[in-house]
């Protein structure tokens, strides 16, 4: 073990204390980009020219390149919409520069149908914690929450809800709360809750690519229960971005030309699509792989935590729903960040990559994703990654 490590790394964090949170940052992310060894190696920690390379080698695997650019929503972006309508089940997809436009568009028109502007969701969905109350300043919408638990609403809920609502909206997996889906009987009677209250049903699966395991089905019988779908092409495929909104022809219809209103009626979009057919191809097909590992490294990482002796830390869930999952220590955040810089900068080990503190004081939450590059740790190279992190934190013993 290095002997900057514990104790002896006291020295070296209360430096890390004086610099700026800029500072902070950059180095943070300069070590975790040179990490040899990580769980996950996200498209975003690569420079230009590395992230072009991977593009310009796959794109041949997935398109003919010697077709046309797409001019507004023609040609790659139709093929793209095409592959996800098939994959999903539904009559047609179209395409979107982001999922907050995709999803406020979706239910702007099926209030228009449905003539009720109310839309039931969770409060730690997606719209609600990280999109600047988009829904009502935007697009005219009110959303009321049907449960405050950290999980989604339960088909009781739903029906006993004291007023009325014209869409049933649930983010799948549930991010906020760790990633979290419900049982496949749960979900299927939550939707027949709502249809009995004569709501649509739309699924936020920005992140609905990786619930397939959970849940034993194909993804187009899980997209069949709901009117309508979002899928994001960045969250669990590794695309550059982008989103596609499935559903009824109409309403996809419908759709395009609320998406030309909203601005997303962009004039070429290739490089995007190319990387989302990218991992349609070469991602999709591994996420079941991902899912499986990313149980072993959640138990590897609750038994690491005992070993090491902390006095509280939690994996939820503890066998992880997707590849997917939160970890919370009882340490300020900006003590686990600086351990995790140490172990990268000492070690070229990435285990984590970055703490935000907790709504609970004196708690701090990280989240964990395995994808290729985690499938080559065993669980005991989890369990002694962790030992050599807790050891990086103030006043672990050497």
């Amino acid at each position: 073990m290095s002997d900057t490590a514990g104790h002896g790394g006291d020295d070296l964090a209360e430096q890390a204390e004086e610099q700026s949170a800029e500072q902070k940052q950059a180095r943070r992310w300069a070590a975790v980009r040179r990490a040899e060894r990580t769980l996950w190696r996200p498209g975003f920690h690569s420079t230009v020219g590395e992230r072009l390379a991977r593009l310009t080698e796959a794109a041949p695997q997935v398109y003919d390149l010697d077709q046309p650019v797409d001019v507004f929503g023609d040609g790659l972006v139709e093929t793209l919409e095409e592959r996800v309508a098939g994959l999903l089940g539904k009559e047609a997809a179209a395409f979107f520069p982001t999922g907050t436009m995709a999803q406020q568009v979706a239910l702007r028109c099926w209030a228009g149908r449905t003539g009720n502007l109310v839309v039931a969701l969770h409060p730690l969905s997606h719209p609600e914690v990280h999109e600047r109350d988009a829904f009502s300043v935007v697009s005219g919408l009110r959303t009321v929450h049907l449960t405050y638990e950290p999980r989604l609403p339960t088909a009781e809920e739903i029906r006993d809800f004291e007023e009325p609502f014209g869409a049933l909206m649930l983010e799948l997996p549930l991010r906020d709360a760790g990633f979290m889906l419900p049982s496949w009987d749960e979900l299927s009677e939550v939707v027949d809750a709502a249809r009995e209250r004569d709501a649509v049903v739309h699924f936020d699966g920005a992140r609905l690519w990786e619930c397939t395991p959970h849940f034993g089905r194909p993804l187009e019988e899980i997209a069949g229960l709901a009117d309508s779908v979002y899928v994001s092409f960045y969250k669990s495929l590794g695309g550059l971005g982008g989103a596609a909104l499935a559903g009824p022809r109409t309403f996809v219809d419908e759709a395009k030309a609320w998406r030309h209103r909203y601005g997303g009626q962009v004039f070429q979009q290739f490089p995007t699509a190319l990387s989302a057919l990218i991992g349609l191809e070469k991602e999709l097909p591994r996420l079941p792989e991902y899912v499986a590992h990313a149980r072993v490294v959640a138990a590897a990482l609750r038994e690491g935590f005992a070993a090491a002796g902390l006095p509280w830390s939690r994996v939820h869930p503890e066998e992880p729903h997707t590849h997917e999952f939160r970890v919370w220590l009882a340490y300020d955040h900006e003590k686990l960040n600086e351990a995790v810089v140490r172990q990268v900068e000492e070690t070229k080990t990435a285990l984590f990559r970055r703490w935000f503190p907790d709504r609970v004081p004196g708690l701090s939450v990280t989240e964990v994703a395995v994808a290729e590059a985690g499938l080559e740790w065993t669980a005991e190279d989890v369990r002694k990654a962790v030992a050599d992190f807790v050891a990086r934190l103030p006043g672990s013993a050497a």
